[in-house]
Order: structure tokens, then sequence, then C-alpha cells
């Protein structure tokens, strides 16, 4: 099972740093991504990386904003999320999977342990 945390009302521009860790087992080994799902909206693949931190995505939306890390050795990835804006209002999931890389082919189907997701609202 996988726990996010982090999640907040913040305003237009702010900061927040999104934190994933394993309440059972480890991330260890896998690769990681984190989703985000609006209201009314699907699911959409905002950042990835693998086991090895060699293979990393980000989505088109958040690039340049975004930025994803792991410390294998305390079971935690990290989404750090700056000049956040309106349109990033989602609730926010983690989640892993055994493929080796990321990119932008992937999809909700090929992650197959998931967190129960936080809420990230950014109001302007």
């Amino acid at each position: 099972q996988l726990e996010e945390s982090g999640g907040g009302l913040v305003q237009v521009g702010a900061s927040l740093r999104l934190s994933c860790t394993a309440s059972t087992g480890s991330i260890a080994g896998y690769t990681m991504g984190w989703f985000r799902q609006a209201p009314g909206r699907e699911r959409e693949f905002v950042a990835g990386i693998n086991w090895t931190r060699d293979s990393i995505y980000y989505a088109d939306p958040v690039k340049g904003r975004f930025t994803i890390s792991r410390d294998p050795f305390k079971t935690t990835v990290y989404l750090q999320m700056n000049s956040l804006k309106s349109e990033d209002t989602a609730l926010y999931y983690c989640a892993s999977t055994q493929l080796r890389s990321v990119d932008e082919f992937l999809t909700p189907s090929d992650f197959h342990i998931w967190g129960q997701g936080t809420q990230v609202t950014v109001s302007s």
C-alpha cells in the first residue's frame, strides 16, 4: 500500500511538496508515478521516475514547474510543485509499477499499487 501526504489549499504561484511512502512493504526497485484527477476529467499521468533515476517523465503542463525525486533508503518519492496554477487543482495519487522506464505512453492501467490520494487546491 502507498500513502500520499502534503496536499493542501494554496494560492496561485505557491509551492507544495507531495510525499508518497509505502505503508506496507517498500518502493525499492519499483518505478513510481504521480497522477492527478480533477472532477469530470480522466486520471492524468503527471510525472514518473524509475528505480535507477535515469528515466524521468513529466507531462507537458508541468514541465519546468514540477520535480519528481525519490529517496530509496527512506522509501519515499516526492513531487515538488512550484508556480502552482489553478488548473493544477486535482486529487493527486502516487502509484508503482514494475516497468523499468517511464514515458508519455504509460497509462493508469500500467500501475498496479495505488495510494488513496491527496487533494491539491490552488485558488486564484
